[in-house]
């Protein structure tokens, strides 16, 4: 594997981390297994994304992935959207 490689390896596996360790066991159970079934395939573009939401409060991701209020337009993303069809679908 080439050193890129490694470096996405490296970034998948420490946003599954991430993940699973938000502060708020809600928040865990929604984004943990979606980086566990998703990050895999994700390109450097689709991590980079996560990565911007991975620094939002808690209770907003909780708000918008279970679509109790709308995703500030901001922070929309493909990424965002896929957690959202993922868990509400």
């Amino acid at each position: 594997m080439s050193d890129a490689g490694d470096d996405l390896a490296l970034r998948r596996k420490r946003l599954c981390y991430r993940c699973w360790h938000r502060g708020t066991k809600e928040i865990d159970l929604l984004l943990g297994p979606f980086a566990e079934r998703f990050t895999p395939d994700m390109g450097e573009p689709e991590l980079a994304d996560f990565e911007r939401l991975l620094v939002l409060p808690d209770p907003d991701l909780y708000e918008w992935i279970t679509k109790r209020s709308p995703v500030a337009l901001e922070h929309r993303s493909k990424v965002l959207d896929l957690i959202i069809i993922f868990h509400n679908d």
